[in-house]
C-alpha cells in the first residue's frame, strides 16, 4: 500500500477498547505522539506498559487539549455527551474529531454544532471481535474492512480529505454516505441480525427448560446464528437506543417474512416454499462471493 497522506503531530484517541487500542497500534507510525484517555487507571497501566500510547490520562481536557487529531472510540451514547459537552472548548482550532460509533445520525448532529474551526466528521468501522477490550487490540483490525465517514455541519473539503487518509493509514476501504442512510443501511445487516439471535437464544433456552438436551445438541448452525446474543449489553443497548426508527420498520418487515414462512409451512406447500427460499439463497451466495472479506 502506498504510504498514506494521514499525518498528526499528536493524535489522541478517546477510549482504549478493542477498538481504540487497535487504531492506535495501526496508527502508531503515522503519529509522533499518541496519548490515550480512558476512565479505567487498569487500562491505562495496560496501555503504557505494552506501549499502545505514549501518554494515558482519565482528564479529557488534558488528553485532547494540544491534540491536532482525535479520535472518539467509545460507546455512542458516550460519544454523544462528549460531543455534546465541553470538548468544542478543549479543541484547538483546525483539529481533525472524527468517531467510530456504529450509529451516525445523532452524533453527526452534535457534530454539526460544534464550534467553527473543528473538523468534525463521523465514521464507523465495519469491524470487530467477539472479545473485548484493549487486551485484545489487533493492528490487523481494520484491513481491508469497509469504513463509512459521514459528513456534518463542520466537514469541510479539508476534513474529509484528512479522514480519508486516516482511513488509508488504517488499510481500510472508504465508504462515503450521509448518516441517515449508513443508519438504514446498518439496521439491516448488524442491528436487526442482532436481536433476531437474541430471541433465536431466548426461544431455544425456552426449550431447554422442558428439556435440556437442545444444548448437547446445538452445533454450527446455532452457532453462527447465535454468536451476536453474546455481544456485550451496554454497547448494544447504546447502538439499538439510538437507531430505533430504523430497526422497528425492519423488524416489522421481518415479521411479514416470518408470517409468509409459516403460512406456507401450515399449509404443506413445498412448492412455494421452495420458490421463496431459492431468491434468499442466491442473494447469500452473491453477497458471499463478491462482498464478503
Amino acid at each position: 500500500m502506498a504510504a498514506a497522506s494521514f499525518r498528526s503531530r499528536h493524535l489522541a484517541i478517546v477510549g482504549l477498547g478493542l477498538m481504540g487500542g487497535s487504531m492506535a497500534l495501526t496508527l502508531r507510525d503515522y503519529a509522533d505522539t499518541i496519548t490515550g484517555v480512558d476512565p479505567g487507571p487498569e487500562t491505562r497501566e495496560l496501555a503504557l506498559s505494552r506501549r499502545i500510547v505514549d501518554h494515558a490520562t482519565g482528564d479529557l481536557r488534558a488528553g485532547v487539549a494540544d491534540a491536532d487529531a482525535v479520535i472518539l472510540a467509545a460507546p455512542v451514547r458516550t460519544v454523544i455527551q462528549i460531543v455534546r459537552g465541553q470538548i468544542g472548548a478543549y479543541l484547538r482550532s483546525n483539529t481533525l474529531l472524527i468517531d467510530i460509533g456504529s450509529t451516525k445520525q445523532d452524533i453527526c448532529e452534535a457534530m454539526g454544532r460544534l464550534p467553527i474551526g473543528i473538523h468534525a466528521i463521523g465514521g464507523h468501522p465495519m469491524t470487530g471481535k467477539e472479545i473485548s477490550g484493549l487486551a485484545s487490540s489487533d493492528p490487523r483490525l481494520y484491513v481491508d474492512r469497509p469504513f463509512v465517514l459521514c459528513p456534518t455541519r463542520r466537514t469541510t473539503p479539508a476534513t474529509r480529505l484528512r479522514a480519508l487518509g486516516l482511513v488509508e493509514a488504517l488499510g481500510a476501504i472508504p465508504i462515503e454516505l450521509d448518516a441517515a442512510r449508513h443508519d438504514r443501511l446498518v439496521a439491516a445487516i448488524s442491528h436487526l441480525p442482532y436481536l433476531l439471535s437474541v430471541a433465536l437464544v431466548s426461544t431455544a433456552a425456552t426449550e431447554a427448560e422442558e428439556d435440556e438436551a437442545v444444548w448437547q445438541l446445538a452445533a454450527s448452525g446455532f452457532r453462527d446464528m447465535s454468536r451476536l446474543a453474546g455481544s456485550d449489553i451496554r454497547m448494544m443497548g447504546d447502538i439499538i437506543g439510538t437507531n430505533t426508527q430504523a430497526i422497528a420498520v425492519l423488524l416489522a418487515q421481518f415479521r411479514l417474512q416470518l408470517a409468509l414462512l409459516e403460512k406456507m409451512l401450515l399449509s404443506r406447500d413445498e412448492g412455494k416454499l421452495a420458490e421463496t427460499l431459492q431468491p434468499a439463497r442466491e442473494a447469500r451466495l452473491h453477497w458471499a462471493s463478491k462482498y464478503n472479506r
